[in-house]
């Protein structure tokens, strides 16, 4: 096991298996995000998705909670949507270009750098998700959750927009209608009804969540590297691309990853009747 030193106790990190580990840690605020963690989160995931060790990231957070969003407590205290950075410098506040300017760059390196980056990611919730947690576990490729976690978009409750593309992975995975009702009202859902939109891929009892999580993503970190590039790839622009471009975008993968070690390897497996061991080659 190799701990990752992220800078901040607000986040946790270390890579297991070939799996990164990556641990929203402020527990006793129900992992709510703060200027350090988010900074930190970006990071790390940038470290990550080029680090040879890492075949797979799993997002989760500590205690009993995966992420409140954003500190309503700190945002209130500071005055409002400047909240979590608004000092520019000593005795000056950001202007909203600034921080629209920010808020762009730390979305893209986190929410964006999870759904983007040519590894799996997956979000473990051990408890709830809301506002901009919710859209950092529908970043993920993957959701598992813990029977009694809880989902919320949360922002209307609040008064904002949402942020961390949420909307955009929401409506994908739900369809419009749904996303937006699920939006205007900010109404809680369950593990058990998230699964039954499809925003969750599973549900398992809190004590053997991790459990199965981790085998799951030592599977995936196991497997073929490559071929997971191309197939994450296929499946990000089939989210919009055009279907003549998606079919030509699968037949030039297809063929490439026909000629990796990976590939043979499975082959002579598959004749051999045994499990194949993947390099990444």
């Amino acid at each position: 096991m190799r701990e990752i030193d992220t800078g901040t106790d607000d986040l946790l990190a270390r890579v297991e298996d070939g799996v990164a580990v990556l641990t929203l840690n402020r527990p006793a605020r129900r992992n709510a995000m703060s200027g350090a963690m988010t900074s930190a989160l970006a990071e790390v995931l940038a470290r990550v998705e080029v680090a040879d060790d890492v075949g797979c990231v799993v997002l989760t957070g500590a205690g009993s909670a995966f992420c409140a969003g954003g500190d309503v407590k700190d945002m209130s205290q500071a005055g409002g949507a400047q909240a979590g950075g608004a000092q520019a410098g000593a005795g000056r506040r950001r202007s909203v270009d600034e921080a629209i300017h920010l808020q762009r760059l730390n979305q893209r390196a986190t929410s964006g750098r999870l759904h983007e980056m040519p590894k799996p990611t997956i979000a473990s919730l051990p408890g709830a998700a809301a506002g901009a947690g919710l859209s950092l576990a529908l970043a993920c490729d993957l959701r598992y959750a813990a029977h009694g976690a809880v989902m919320t978009t949360a922002f209307a409750r609040v008064g904002f927009a949402g942020d961390y593309g949420g909307t955009w992975f929401l409506t994908h995975l739900v369809g419009t209608g749904k996303a937006r009702e699920l939006y205007y009202f900010s109404e809680r859902i369950d593990a058990e009804e998230a699964q039954r939109l499809g925003i969750l891929n599973a549900v398992f009892p809190a004590d053997r969540l991790e459990e199965e999580v981790m085998a799951r993503a030592r599977r995936l970190a196991a497997g073929p590297r490559i071929a997971h590039r191309y197939m994450k790839e296929n499946l990000n622009r089939a989210e919009l691309g055009e279907l003549g471009q998606c079919l030509d975008m699968e037949a030039a993968h297809h063929i490439h990853t026909g000629l990796t070690e990976d590939h043979r390897e499975a082959a002579a497996a598959f004749v051999e009747k045994r499990e194949p061991v993947f390099g990444g080659r």
